[in-house]
Order: structure tokens, then C-alpha cells, then sequence
């Protein structure tokens, strides 16, 4: 069944001008999750206007806390006394729901986390996440759908190694040892920005850790953390969003508040694609003036090349000069969407982990449905470049992770509406 809300594009425009990022989504959820290690009042600034960032709010307020949401800001008032319990008709929403587990458990010794939802990009287990709290001392198991740990006597510091860089176990693990006695060390921890950005977080809030950026963190445990005011990082994945629909509509964008630091794998290979890339004062500028070269990829975790592009980096190649081979190392089920870019006419072949493109001049509209978020994104992109019109059902997805991305496309030039 076609969702009620969706994206009408008609390709052909070359998008031109300016947009501005704000705070990035994979970061500002995990802040709103750890404020409530602090009593009091805590600020997140900078905060994207997304649908998840509501869906936090609200489960934040279920625990117990009064949540102001303002046009880009959050206030939270998280009382001395708080709930334990994360429902599964939140959680199933957003994956993100499931970093308030660490900090439950810390915090009041109990968390009863419903195992989350969101997007359909393949099954990411919770084993990581267990395994580390149960390092930490406490006892957690899944039971009826939820995912449950305890520790009545405190988290006492451990020395835990993952044999996968998890961002979310990292984020879990680092959150509950904050308040831990003694010390405990990460080997094989996450290095994304937005962990490095959760880590300066808590230290504001008076955490102690080193090695954030490194696969080795090392957290000595206090006894009590304070409410912090803290600005969010930029959202480096759109970010790159808008680099590739630069470089895919040959067009010429300026993307004010990026941070080209955290985005070095994507624009050497938007360079390599043909893309002329360059510093502003306060972010970037891609131009591409022909139609772009194929590029390979393969995703890997930070300072690898993110598998939220990957949809963007296949719609690129599905209209550029030559073949190519996309690898995702990250999530199983990614390439649910290639069946939708074969609908616009991609030339595309899928074998377990690898896909195999062969460019075309360019692509042609059809109905097609986007399954996550960053799926969405990567079909409106390549329904710029398709001949006539396309429809995108299921632009709620979009919403989740973009803010008004229809009505920055139309400023841009393109032909965008919403129905």
C-alpha cells in the first residue's frame, strides 16, 4: 500500500546555490539519551528539526523528564527520581531508543529497553551491547521483546574488547561506565564523530575520558555527573548529501556549517568522480561540470567510508561514465533499495555484499518506495536525474533524518513538491 505522504520530482535541474547543515541526527539523539545521567536541567543546541528528535522527546518524557523542544534547541529537566521502562511503541520508531540503556542502568541500577525498530537495513543485534554491561557487572538478558539489566550495587569498571567497532555498543558501554567504580577500558571502540561528540558531552557534564577518536578509550568512573549546555556537531551525512546531488545534477553547491574533517573518504572519492571540491569560511563547496566517472566504494566503519552514503554513492553510479563495484560491510540488508533504483532504469546487479553498476546517461522516472531514510534521500536524488517525473512514496522516512529537504531542493532549482 502507497504511504499517504510522498516526494514528486521532475528531473532534468541542475541544483545550484547555498544550504546550511544542522546538528547532526546520529548525534544528538545519543546527547538527549545521556542527559539523563545528571539531575537538573541540560541544553543540547544546534538540534536539527527531525521527526526522531520528537520521538526522543517523548521518550525522555515518558521517563520521567520535562522535555522543551524550541526551533533549534532542547531543554531537559530530568528529575532526581526516574522511570526505567522504554516502550516498544516508541522504540520500535528509532533505533536510537536503545541508548537510553546505558545510561539507565548507570543512573538507577534498571532498564527495561524494548528491542528497537526504525529502519529495515538489516538486523543489528543487541549481543555487543549485553556483553558489555554484563562487563560492567550487571545482569541483562531479553525477555518478551525487551531487552532487561540490572545492577542494584553499581557498574564496576572492566576492561572490554569488541570484536566490531559498534557505535551503539561503544555509546552503551561508555554511558554506563561513566558512573562505574573504578576504571574501564574499550579496545576496538567506534571512532565516529558523533561518538567523539557524545564523549565531549560527558566530559562537560564532568566524565572522565581519554582516547576519544581512538580504537582505545579509557573512562575512570565519578560518582555524579552535572546537567551541561552543549552544541551539536554538524550532520556530516548530510552533509555529503548534498555534495552528491551536486556532483550528481552537474551542479554547483555551497554547504555552509560542514565539516570537511569528518568527510575525507566521501570527497576524495567525489574528486575522483570529477567533482572540484573546495574550503569556504564556513564549510564547502562541490561543483561538477560534466557527467561524473564511476567510482568503487566499499563501506567500512569511521574513518571509513559511511554506510548511511551508500545510497547516494550508487545513484551517482547509476548515471556515471563507466562501471563500477559498491561493497557494504556494515549492514546486510542496504541494498533493499536497488530494486527501486532498477525501476528508474539502473543498470545494477546484486551478489550477497557487492554491487555491480553499469552507468547509464541517465535514468527514467517511475512510482518507487523509499524503506529508510537514507534510502529516501538517495532515490529523490536519483529522481533528479531522471527523464519525467517520479514519484517517492514513504517520505516520512526523509523526514526522520532531513529537515525540510524538499523545500531546500526547490531553492536549489530543483522541481520538488510533497502530496
Amino acid at each position: 500500500m502507497a504511504s499517504l505522504d510522498r516526494f514528486r520530482v521532475t528531473g532534468g535541474a541542475s541544483l545550484r546555490g547555498e544550504v546550511t547543515v544542522t546538528g547532526a541526527k546520529n548525534s544528538v539523539l545519543k546527547l538527549m539519551a545521556a542527559s539523563i545521567l545528571a539531575a537538573g536541567t541540560t541544553t543540547i543546541e544546534n538540534v536539527p528539526e527531525i521527526a526522531d528528535v520528537d520521538i526522543m522527546s517523548d521518550l525522555l518524557t515518558r521517563l520521567g523528564c520535562t522535555v522543551i523542544h524550541t526551533k533549534d534547541s532542547v531543554t531537559i529537566d530530568v528529575p532526581e527520581k526516574l522511570g526505567y521502562r522504554a516502550d516498544y511503541d516508541l522504540v520500535r520508531k528509532m533505533r536510537a531508543s536503545i541508548n537510553v540503556l546505558g545510561p539507565l542502568v548507570a543512573r538507577i541500577g534498571r532498564a527495561e529497553v524494548a528491542l528497537p525498530g526504525g529502519d529495515a537495513i538489516g538486523s543489528r543485534g543487541l549481543d555487543y551491547h549485553i556483553k558489555g554491561l554484563e562487563a560492567l557487572g550487571a545482569k541483562a538478558h531479553i525477555e518478551h521483546g525487551y531487552v532487561i539489566a540490572e545492577a542494584e550495587d553499581g557498574l564496576i569498571g572492566s576492561f572490554i574488547e569488541l570484536d566490531f567497532p559498534s557505535v551503539g555498543a561503544t555509546e552503551n558501554i561508555m554511558t554506563a561506565a561513566v558512573l562505574a567504580k573504578g576504571v574501564t577500558i574499550i579496545e576496538n571502540s567506534a571512532r565516529e564523530p558523533d561518538l567523539i561528540d557524545l564523549g565531549e558531552f560527558l566530559i562537560s557534564m564532568g566524565a572522565k575520558i581519554q582516547g576519544l577518536g581512538t580504537p582505545l578509550i579509557t573512562i575512570t568512573g565519578v560518582e555524579k555527573l552535572n546537567p551541561t549546555t552543549h552544541v551539536t556537531i554538524p550532520d556530516r551525512i548530510i552533509t555529503g548529501t548534498w555534495a552528491f546531488a551536486a556532483a550528481m545534477t552537474r551542479g554547483d553547491i555551497t554547504i555552509h556549517g560542514a565539516r570537511a574533517k569528518d568527510l575525507e573518504l566521501p570527497l576524495e572519492k567525489l574528486v575522483s568522480a570529477g567533482a572540484i571540491v573546495t574550503s569556504t569560511s564556513d564549510g564547502i563547496r562541490v561543483r561538477m561540470d560534466s557527467r561524473p566517472h564511476a567510482i568503487d566504494v566499499a563501506t567500512l566503519p569511521y574513518p571509513g567510508f559511511p554506510t548511511d552514503l551508500l545510497p547516494m554513492v550508487i545513484a551517482l553510479n547509476s548515471i556515471a561514465v563507466g562501471h563500477s563495484l559498491v561493497t557494504e560491510n556494515v549492514f546486510e540488508s542496504r541494498f533493499m533499495f536497488v530494486n527501486e533504483l532498477i525501476r528508474l532504469g539502473a543498470q545494477i546487479s546484486v551478489d550477497g555484499h557487492h554491487a555491480s553498476i553499469e552507468g547509464v546517461p541517465e535514468l527514467s522516472g517511475a512510482p518507487v518506495e523509499a524503506t529508510d531514510i537514507r534510502a529516501g534521500a538517495g532515490l529523490v536524488l536519483a529522481a533528479l536525474v531522471s527523464e519525467g517525473e517520479t514519484t517517492i512514496d514513504g517520505a516520512f522516512h526523509v523526514d526522520r533524518g532531513y529537515p525540510n529537504f524538499a523545500e531546500q531542493l526547490v531553492t536549489l532549482g530543483a522541481k520538488v513538491s510533497r502530496e
